[in-house]
């Protein structure tokens, strides 16, 4: 568990408003102690008393209450995370001026600390020239800006422009508390990502099946696409997960499914991860009905299998081919000898970045944390520290921007 931390919210004008009282429970169910700083506006949307009564503490908005300890400087000083969520157009082009006229935007002024803005406004704010000016100038700065979600906004409009779900921030939150500001070192870049476990149909209600969630596959599709990557996500079972900010996600089921997903999209892409859990194995035949029990024939005890496509060797296959030429990252489960079997199963995949972790006991699938060896086809090997998926997303892509770098000074 991360130390405790003392974290600012700042909420400002927007329908969204609501969705910081969920933030606030995010942050203070994990032991962290919360101020929400709002704005005057953001009060018409969640009262005063609302946002005091989940964080504990008490709410101003100006700079000229509580002047005898000097709380727009205090606030600030005191923070070890700042969060902004929603930040309104308004508010992002305040803060991108030095404005020190609120409480907030004082706060951030003298923030030292991690600062990670969330916006949420109507598609045409998000696109305008003066907000992206306003974000670029921010990052540049070295604050985070998320990208904001795709979906139903006030009204009948949809497009960018959505609050991310509460637990999508403090995730990204934490992420940055951890290791810093999301850069944008894959401005354009182009990702395919398998993310979740498949389906083999058995009959119609059963199926085999893993563990895997998909949490890491999705965290590494949603801190590629904060840092500029255009995401595709093929995705198996992900347990209802929220869709990454700005990825398309492609829905599948069985192994072939995906093998035939990536495979239609793959020639665009520059970085393929295969982290998806496949089915290795399906039966060699689907019943068309329900299978019973304590019938005179024992299909049920008796399954016939056949080996699935090696989805991960095709690509590579692929690229060798010609058909490709994107970087290609694997992931291998293994219960014993993780990193021989590992620097084995790279060999044989052909891949050119391989994830191995301990899968023994239980660990990983379904977990919120993650850890292992990133190893290369160059012969190197990274330790992938025990961490929240999010931040081993982050190490990850590390590396493989990394790996880029020289792989294309090679070229």
């Amino acid at each position: 568990m991360d130390e405790p931390r003392n974290v600012v919210i700042g909420v400002s004008g927007g329908i969204a408003a609501y969705k910081a009282c969920h933030l606030i429970r995010q942050f203070t169910e994990a032991g962290d102690s919360v101020r929400v700083v709002p704005t005057e506006n953001a009060l018409n949307f969640v009262g005063a008393a609302t946002f005091e009564a989940l964080s504990g503490n008490p709410v101003d908005t100006g700079v000229f209450t509580r002047v005898d300890e000097v709380q727009h400087v205090m606030v600030g000083q005191e923070a070890d995370l700042v969060v902004v969520a929603p930040a309104t157009a308004d508010v992002i082009a305040r803060i991108a001026a030095g404005r020190a006229d609120d409480l907030l935007t004082a706060t951030i002024l003298v923030a030292t600390c991690p600062v990670v803005i969330a916006p949420a406004m109507h598609t045409e704010m998000w696109l305008n020239p003066a907000t992206q000016a306003n974000v670029a100038t921010l990052r540049s700065r070295g604050l985070t800006v998320l990208e904001p979600a795709h979906g139903r906004l006030t009204g009948k409009d949809s497009g960018p422009g959505r609050l991310l779900e509460p637990e999508q921030i403090a995730e990204l939150a934490r992420t940055v508390a951890s290791t810093g500001p999301i850069g944008r070192g894959l401005d354009g870049v182009r990702v395919l990502i398998s993310a979740g476990g498949t389906q083999e149909n058995i009959d119609p209600v059963r199926f085999i099946g893993n563990r895997s969630s998909g949490r890491q596959g999705f965290a590494l599709a949603e801190i590629a696409a904060h840092r500029g990557a255009e995401v595709t996500v093929v995705a198996g079972d992900t347990e209802d997960l929220p869709v990454p900010a700005g990825a398309e996600v492609v829905r599948v089921r069985s192994t072939r499914d995906l093998e035939q997903a990536m495979n239609s999209r793959v020639g665009s892409a520059d970085v393929v991860i295969m982290a998806a859990a496949v089915a290795d194995f399906r039966p060699a035949a689907e019943v068309s009905s329900k299978m019973k029990k304590g019938v005179a024939n024992d299909a049920l005890s008796r399954i016939e299998l056949v080996e699935n496509p090696d989805v991960l060797r095709g690509i590579v296959d692929k690229r060798r081919a010609g058909e490709t030429s994107a970087t290609i990252v694997g992931f291998a489960a293994e219960t014993d000898d993780v990193l021989s079997n590992g620097r084995a199963k790279l060999q044989h995949k052909g891949a050119d970045l391989l994830m191995v972790n301990s899968v023994a006991g239980g660990a990983v699938f379904g977990q919120a944390r993650n850890s292992g060896w990133l190893i290369g086809a160059d012969g190197s090997t990274e330790e992938i520290a025990d961490g929240p998926k999010h931040v081993v997303a982050t190490k990850m892509w590390d590396v493989i921007e990394a790996f880029q770098a020289r792989r294309s000074l090679a070229n």
